[in-house]
């Protein structure tokens, strides 16, 4: 298989980042550049939203990511750090420029330009389908988690990894109705098909959906469906309504403290977002 190079500080990584590192991994095995914040600060003039070893978790954490290399110091952007083992130099349209071309063509590497227009969002599961592909035929225990995941962080990637830990991960998303009722006006601010897309592309998920219930409850259906033997929530997530559906049917409820991955620093989507 092709190997395909994308290079760039992915700094707040949003759903147009996620889009293009799915178009690349469609032209082979996305090998990462990552920039250091010397070298962000060097090409936009300011210093990036988050640290390296944050980027560098959360770039790590996406099944469109093969491999992330941190590349140190400071170098030109229209070239590759590196060449070894490239086929493929794939970049977005407003990157496009007669140097990177040509660095290409030097080092006989194939030039890819990404059009986000032929990207589309795949549309959400059905409830049906979730029940058939949760069948209790799947060996591992099944955990479900269940949330909002609007401004998507570091930190919800660490709950996803700690909850994977104890089985086969099933994520329920709030639908925008339901997101809306609980938190208020303004809420959500990304679409229940973004944070759907969001959430699948992190490599310790095994399936995600959107919820069809109502209520810190939500989830009810999709629960009802997937029969997991696990419903996993951090402290914030913890709920009266959770913790009676679970007692009444028989269903482990384990809760797991807060904590950012090792070295670095706790994320809310409230404070990212400003409220």
């Amino acid at each position: 298989m092709k190997k395909t190079a994308v290079s760039g500080s992915f700094d707040d990584i949003r759903l147009a980042d996620l889009k293009f590192l799915k178009a690349a991994a469609e032209t082979g095995k996305v090998r990462l550049r990552l920039w250091t914040d010397e070298m962000h600060r060097s090409v936009y003039g300011k210093s990036p939203k988050f640290c390296l070893s944050e980027r560098l978790y959360f770039t790590e954490s996406l099944i469109y990511v093969d491999e992330v290399t941190p590349v140190g110091g400071i170098f030109d952007p229209d070239r590759l750090p590196e060449t070894k083992d490239t086929n493929i130099w794939f970049i977005r349209s407003e990157d496009d420029c007669p140097e990177k071309r040509a660095f290409c063509a030097e080092n006989n590497i194939d030039f890819r330009i990404y059009n986000p227009a032929a990207e589309r969002l795949p549309e959400a599961e059905t409830t049906e389908a979730v029940g058939e592909s949760g069948s209790t035929d799947s060996p591992g225990k099944k955990i479900i988690v269940t949330g909002c995941y609007d401004y998507f962080h570091t930190g919800h990637i660490r709950f996803f990894e700690e909850a994977s830990e104890y089985g086969k991960l099933k994520v329920v998303i709030g639908s925008d109705k339901n997101v809306s009722l609980l938190k208020g006006e303004g809420h959500p601010h990304y679409s229940e098909d973004e944070r759907l897309f969001m959430v699948r592309s992190i490599k310790f998920v095994e399936e995600a959906c959107i919820s069809t219930g109502s209520g810190w409850m939500d989830a009810e259906p999709e629960i009802e469906r997937l029969r997991p033997d696990i419903y996993v929530v951090n402290e914030d997530g913890d709920k009266p309504e959770k913790r009676e559906f679970c007692e009444k049917h028989n269903l482990q409820y384990l809760i797991l403290k807060r904590v950012p991955k090792d070295g670095l620093p706790p994320r809310t989507s409230t404070n990212l977002r400003g409220f």
